[in-house]
């Protein structure tokens, strides 16, 4: 599958036609990377999805390869040449030897369907962890790995399983058990602290849900009434089962949180275009 999805993509500033893309470029060298949501050609939370890209860029001791002002006006561009409506964007900084790129494309979205969000999804505990996990660093080695087991076992998302047993996050998404109305998931320094789950934490903190931030063990999820993932194209998506385990789908601060998210989104989208 092409990495590149639509008809251009940016290329240190400048709008190309996406026959020239090279993936070698994404996946040579050392690459740090955002993944925005787009709707109606406009992305979802821009500043918070840049400031993050900062911070990977800053512990990774790199420089910038194009100011928030720049990427805000490139994906104008692109979004101008390219009127893609709701869609996935990439934002990499590739550093590789003496060479740097900057590129912002968009990516095919892999968005859960309507059932899936009713009834749920498959998800298998895989042993990994992250080498530096604060920052978004692409890891093709294990993306590989856990893709074909993924596949093998017809499952939508891998829960990562550390070296002490403990569950920190999904392979592309971050992890949350529920019981008695409390949310469990682990704490910042274990995991990459997504956006979505940001706002998550937010509207539970707003809406009086407990929030524990301690990392569940592998082999006491049996004892949760229900799990989800979040992320940016999942949003807020349940597990009906973890390996051989069963969880409740249907408990109601599932939807409640989806839909609190998606006002939240909507108006980061309004500010998003309220600051030309």
């Amino acid at each position: 599958m092409d990495e590149c999805f639509g008809n251009s993509f940016i290329k240190n500033g400048e709008l190309v036609p996406s026959s020239a893309f090279d993936s070698s470029i994404v996946y040579e060298g050392d690459s740090v990377y955002e993944v925005l949501r787009i709707v109606d050609g406009n992305p979802v939370f821009f500043s918070d999805h840049i400031a993050r890209l900062a911070g990977s860029v800053n512990y990774q001791s790199r420089n910038m390869l194009a100011s928030e002002e720049e990427i805000r006006r490139d994906l104008k561009i692109l979004a101008s040449a390219d009127k893609a409506k709701e869609v996935n964007l990439k934002i990499v900084f590739n550093y590789n030897s003496d060479k740097v790129t900057y590129l912002a494309y968009y990516i095919k979205p892999q968005y859960p369907t309507a059932e899936q969000y009713a009834k749920g999804v498959k998800g298998i505990l895989f042993n990994a962890e992250r080498k530096d996990p604060a920052s978004k660093v692409i890891n093709h080695k294990l993306r590989s790995e856990i893709y074909q087991k993924l596949i093998t076992e017809s499952a939508y998302e891998a829960l990562l399983v550390d070296h002490k047993k403990r569950i920190t996050e999904g392979s592309r998404s971050n992890i949350f058990f529920l019981r008695n109305n409390t949310v469990f998931t682990a704490p910042e320094g274990l995991i990459l602290n997504g956006i979505t789950r940001k706002y998550i934490l937010e509207i539970c903190r707003e809406t009086s849900v407990d929030v524990v931030q301690e990392c569940v063990q592998a082999d006491e999820i049996g004892q949760y009434e229900s799990v989800f993932m979040s992320g940016t194209s999942p949003v807020v998506l349940p597990f009906n089962m973890i390996d051989n385990i069963s969880f409740n789908v249907k408990l109601p601060v599932i939807e409640e949180l989806r839909k609190s998210f998606k006002a939240r989104a909507d108006e980061s989208v309004r500010h998003f275009l309220s600051s030309d």
